[in-house]
Protein backbone atom coordinates (compact mmCIF):
# COMPACT_ATOMS: atom_id res chain seq x y z
CA UNK A 1 0.00 0.00 0.00
CA UNK A 2 1.46 3.30 -0.50
CA UNK A 3 2.22 5.48 2.06
CA UNK A 4 -0.24 8.09 1.89
CA UNK A 5 1.59 11.95 1.91
CA UNK A 6 1.37 15.46 3.85
CA UNK A 7 -1.51 17.21 2.80
CA UNK A 8 -4.22 19.59 4.11
CA UNK A 9 -8.12 18.32 3.20
CA UNK A 10 -10.13 20.70 1.91
CA UNK A 11 -13.01 20.14 5.09
CA UNK A 12 -11.86 18.76 7.92
CA UNK A 13 -8.72 20.36 8.74
CA UNK A 14 -9.83 23.74 7.50
CA UNK A 15 -9.30 26.66 9.92
CA UNK A 16 -11.74 27.02 12.20
CA UNK A 17 -13.21 23.84 11.74
CA UNK A 18 -11.37 21.34 13.79
CA UNK A 19 -12.34 18.58 16.01
CA UNK A 20 -15.82 19.55 15.16
CA UNK A 21 -17.00 16.09 13.98
CA UNK A 22 -14.27 13.87 15.38
CA UNK A 23 -14.74 10.70 16.93
CA UNK A 24 -13.39 12.71 20.78
CA UNK A 25 -16.58 15.01 20.13
CA UNK A 26 -18.78 12.36 19.47
CA UNK A 27 -18.05 10.68 22.82
CA UNK A 28 -17.77 13.76 24.67
CA UNK A 29 -21.33 14.63 23.05
CA UNK A 30 -22.48 10.95 24.25
CA UNK A 31 -21.82 12.00 27.22
CA UNK A 32 -24.43 14.81 27.97
CA UNK A 33 -28.00 14.75 28.74
CA UNK A 34 -30.36 13.11 26.23
CA UNK A 35 -27.69 12.80 23.32
CA UNK A 36 -29.89 11.15 20.44
CA UNK A 37 -27.50 12.15 17.75
CA UNK A 38 -24.49 11.51 19.37
CA UNK A 39 -25.56 8.13 20.76
CA UNK A 40 -26.51 7.45 16.88
CA UNK A 41 -23.16 8.28 16.00
CA UNK A 42 -21.07 6.64 18.69
CA UNK A 43 -23.14 3.07 17.93
CA UNK A 44 -21.54 3.58 14.56
CA UNK A 45 -17.69 4.49 15.61
CA UNK A 46 -18.65 0.82 17.80
CA UNK A 47 -19.51 -0.67 14.42
CA UNK A 48 -16.26 0.75 12.50
CA UNK A 49 -13.95 -0.17 15.14
CA UNK A 50 -15.17 -3.80 16.89
CA UNK A 51 -13.18 -6.15 14.29
CA UNK A 52 -9.33 -4.41 15.89
CA UNK A 53 -11.13 -4.46 19.68
CA UNK A 54 -12.51 -8.68 18.38
CA UNK A 55 -8.48 -8.99 17.07
CA UNK A 56 -7.33 -7.89 20.59
CA UNK A 57 -9.53 -9.95 22.48
CA UNK A 58 -8.25 -13.05 20.72
CA UNK A 59 -4.84 -12.65 20.58
CA UNK A 60 -4.91 -12.93 24.55
CA UNK A 61 -6.08 -16.15 24.18
CA UNK A 62 -9.70 -15.64 24.65
CA UNK A 63 -11.94 -18.25 22.29
CA UNK A 64 -13.74 -16.85 18.94
CA UNK A 65 -17.27 -17.06 21.10
CA UNK A 66 -15.82 -15.68 23.99
CA UNK A 67 -14.47 -13.19 22.01
CA UNK A 68 -17.46 -11.81 20.28
CA UNK A 69 -19.06 -12.34 23.46
CA UNK A 70 -16.51 -9.88 25.12
CA UNK A 71 -16.86 -7.37 22.46
CA UNK A 72 -20.19 -6.96 22.61
CA UNK A 73 -20.04 -6.63 26.22
CA UNK A 74 -17.26 -3.88 26.07
CA UNK A 75 -19.14 -2.10 23.47
CA UNK A 76 -22.86 -2.07 25.15
CA UNK A 77 -20.86 -0.82 28.65
CA UNK A 78 -19.67 2.32 26.19
CA UNK A 79 -22.91 2.78 25.16
CA UNK A 80 -24.40 3.11 28.63
CA UNK A 81 -22.15 5.72 29.00
CA UNK A 82 -20.29 4.53 32.34
CA UNK A 83 -16.69 4.92 31.20
CA UNK A 84 -17.43 7.81 28.80
CA UNK A 85 -17.88 9.90 31.00
CA UNK A 86 -14.61 9.71 32.40
CA UNK A 87 -13.31 9.77 28.75
CA UNK A 88 -10.26 12.56 28.35
CA UNK A 89 -9.05 13.68 25.32
CA UNK A 90 -6.12 15.64 26.44
CA UNK A 91 -5.12 11.73 27.49
CA UNK A 92 -4.10 10.95 24.01
CA UNK A 93 -5.38 9.22 20.60
CA UNK A 94 -8.83 7.71 20.33
CA UNK A 95 -7.01 4.19 19.51
CA UNK A 96 -5.09 4.28 22.89
CA UNK A 97 -8.15 5.46 24.85
CA UNK A 98 -10.75 2.50 22.99
CA UNK A 99 -7.23 0.12 23.99
CA UNK A 100 -7.34 0.98 28.00
CA UNK A 101 -11.32 0.87 28.26
CA UNK A 102 -10.91 -2.39 26.75
CA UNK A 103 -8.54 -3.47 29.32
CA UNK A 104 -10.73 -2.11 32.00
CA UNK A 105 -13.26 -4.11 30.81
CA UNK A 106 -11.45 -7.51 30.59
CA UNK A 107 -9.72 -6.81 33.89
CA UNK A 108 -12.97 -5.89 35.77
CA UNK A 109 -16.07 -6.54 33.79
CA UNK A 110 -15.51 -10.28 32.44
CA UNK A 111 -18.36 -11.81 35.31
CA UNK A 112 -20.31 -9.11 34.70
CA UNK A 113 -20.53 -9.34 31.15
CA UNK A 114 -21.06 -13.29 30.93
CA UNK A 115 -24.14 -12.44 33.31
CA UNK A 116 -25.97 -10.18 31.15
CA UNK A 117 -25.24 -12.60 28.43
CA UNK A 118 -27.06 -15.57 29.95
CA UNK A 119 -29.69 -12.71 30.62
CA UNK A 120 -29.56 -11.95 26.55
CA UNK A 121 -27.91 -9.06 26.93
CA UNK A 122 -28.56 -6.71 24.12
CA UNK A 123 -26.84 -6.46 20.62
CA UNK A 124 -24.76 -3.40 20.04
CA UNK A 125 -22.70 -3.93 17.07
CA UNK A 126 -22.80 -6.53 14.42
CA UNK A 127 -20.08 -9.16 14.12
CA UNK A 128 -20.22 -10.71 10.85
CA UNK A 129 -18.99 -13.97 9.71
CA UNK A 130 -15.30 -12.29 9.04
CA UNK A 131 -14.46 -11.49 12.34
CA UNK A 132 -12.35 -14.93 12.77
CA UNK A 133 -11.11 -15.38 9.28
CA UNK A 134 -9.42 -11.91 9.79
CA UNK A 135 -7.64 -13.08 12.98
CA UNK A 136 -6.64 -16.27 11.70
CA UNK A 137 -5.28 -14.29 8.82
CA UNK A 138 -2.97 -13.09 11.26
CA UNK A 139 -2.50 -16.36 13.56
CA UNK A 140 1.13 -17.28 12.69
CA UNK A 141 1.85 -13.76 13.23
CA UNK A 142 4.70 -13.25 16.48
CA UNK A 143 3.27 -9.65 17.25
CA UNK A 144 1.15 -9.28 20.69
CA UNK A 145 -2.16 -8.13 21.34
CA UNK A 146 -1.17 -4.76 21.25
CA UNK A 147 0.62 -4.56 18.30
CA UNK A 148 -1.97 -6.87 16.45
CA UNK A 149 -4.81 -4.61 17.64
CA UNK A 150 -2.37 -1.60 15.91
CA UNK A 151 -2.15 -3.43 13.42
CA UNK A 152 -5.89 -4.37 12.84
CA UNK A 153 -6.80 -0.56 13.54
CA UNK A 154 -4.63 0.80 10.72
CA UNK A 155 -5.62 -2.24 8.20
CA UNK A 156 -9.10 -1.06 9.09
CA UNK A 157 -8.92 2.65 8.38
CA UNK A 158 -7.86 2.25 5.28
CA UNK A 159 -10.27 0.03 4.62
CA UNK A 160 -12.76 2.46 5.12
CA UNK A 161 -10.82 4.99 3.46
CA UNK A 162 -10.58 2.55 0.20
CA UNK A 163 -14.28 2.04 0.21
CA UNK A 164 -14.62 5.69 0.46
CA UNK A 165 -12.82 6.08 -2.55
CA UNK A 166 -14.75 3.40 -4.73
CA UNK A 167 -18.43 5.29 -3.24
CA UNK A 168 -17.05 8.69 -4.64
CA UNK A 169 -15.99 7.20 -7.83
CA UNK A 170 -18.92 5.54 -8.48
CA UNK A 171 -21.10 8.54 -7.04
CA UNK A 172 -18.91 10.32 -10.17
CA UNK A 173 -20.41 7.87 -12.31
CA UNK A 174 -16.25 6.39 -12.60
CA UNK A 175 -16.72 3.67 -11.59
CA UNK A 176 -14.90 1.83 -14.21
CA UNK A 177 -12.15 4.07 -14.37
CA UNK A 178 -12.24 3.27 -10.20
CA UNK A 179 -12.23 -0.59 -11.20
CA UNK A 180 -9.43 -0.53 -13.86
CA UNK A 181 -7.33 1.96 -12.01
CA UNK A 182 -7.59 0.80 -8.38
CA UNK A 183 -5.06 -1.49 -8.60
CA UNK A 184 -1.93 1.40 -9.19
CA UNK A 185 -3.21 2.51 -5.26
CA UNK A 186 -0.64 0.20 -4.44
CA UNK A 187 1.50 -0.79 -6.79
CA UNK A 188 3.78 1.25 -9.67
CA UNK A 189 3.21 0.64 -13.14
CA UNK A 190 5.23 -1.45 -15.31
CA UNK A 191 5.74 -1.05 -18.85
CA UNK A 192 3.46 -0.80 -21.28
CA UNK A 193 0.64 -0.91 -17.98
CA UNK A 194 -1.16 2.20 -18.43
CA UNK A 195 -1.11 1.66 -22.07
CA UNK A 196 -3.26 -1.49 -21.30
CA UNK A 197 -5.34 0.59 -18.77
CA UNK A 198 -5.93 3.25 -21.48
CA UNK A 199 -7.08 0.09 -24.16
CA UNK A 200 -9.83 -0.45 -21.59
CA UNK A 201 -11.01 3.18 -21.00
CA UNK A 202 -10.43 5.27 -24.07
CA UNK A 203 -8.17 6.87 -23.23
CA UNK A 204 -4.71 7.88 -23.56
CA UNK A 205 -2.11 6.83 -21.36
CA UNK A 206 -1.23 10.75 -20.54
CA UNK A 207 -4.44 10.64 -19.47
CA UNK A 208 -4.43 7.67 -17.53
CA UNK A 209 -1.18 8.98 -15.60
CA UNK A 210 -3.13 12.10 -14.68
CA UNK A 211 -6.16 10.17 -13.45
CA UNK A 212 -3.71 7.70 -11.51
CA UNK A 213 -2.10 10.67 -9.91
CA UNK A 214 -5.64 12.03 -8.83
CA UNK A 215 -6.47 8.81 -7.40
CA UNK A 216 -3.94 8.56 -5.48
CA UNK A 217 -4.45 12.09 -4.09
CA UNK A 218 -8.07 11.24 -3.62
CA UNK A 219 -7.11 8.62 -1.51
CA UNK A 220 -4.54 10.39 0.54
CA UNK A 221 -6.87 13.04 1.42
CA UNK A 222 -9.48 9.96 2.43
CA UNK A 223 -7.10 8.23 4.42
CA UNK A 224 -6.00 11.82 6.05
CA UNK A 225 -9.29 12.53 7.02
CA UNK A 226 -10.02 8.83 8.52
CA UNK A 227 -6.71 10.00 10.77
CA UNK A 228 -8.30 13.71 11.90
CA UNK A 229 -11.04 11.34 13.50
CA UNK A 230 -9.01 10.04 15.99
CA UNK A 231 -6.80 12.39 17.47
CA UNK A 232 -7.01 15.72 19.26
CA UNK A 233 -4.79 18.56 17.11
CA UNK A 234 -3.38 18.75 13.90
CA UNK A 235 -0.13 18.57 14.82
CA UNK A 236 -0.39 14.69 16.12
CA UNK A 237 -2.32 13.75 12.37
CA UNK A 238 1.94 12.78 10.98
CA UNK A 239 2.56 10.98 13.56
CA UNK A 240 -0.20 8.92 13.92
CA UNK A 241 0.24 8.08 10.12
CA UNK A 242 3.74 7.31 10.82
CA UNK A 243 2.65 5.02 13.78
CA UNK A 244 0.16 3.45 11.21
CA UNK A 245 2.04 2.54 8.41
CA UNK A 246 4.70 0.87 11.05
CA UNK A 247 1.77 -1.10 12.31
CA UNK A 248 1.65 -2.21 8.44
CA UNK A 249 5.34 -2.79 8.21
Amino acid sequence: MEAPTSQKTSETTAVGGWFKTTHWTVVLEACRPNPVQADAALATLCQNYWLPIYTYVRRRGYGPEDAKDLTQGFFARLLEKQWLRQADPNRGKFRCFLLGAMNHFLANEWRRSQADRRGGGKTVVSLDDTAEAHYEAEVASNLTPEKLYERRWALSLFERALEQLEANYVGAGKGTIYDVLNGFLSTEASNGDYARAGAQLGMTPTAITTAVRRLRQRYRELVREEIVQTVTSPAEVEDEMRSLLAALG
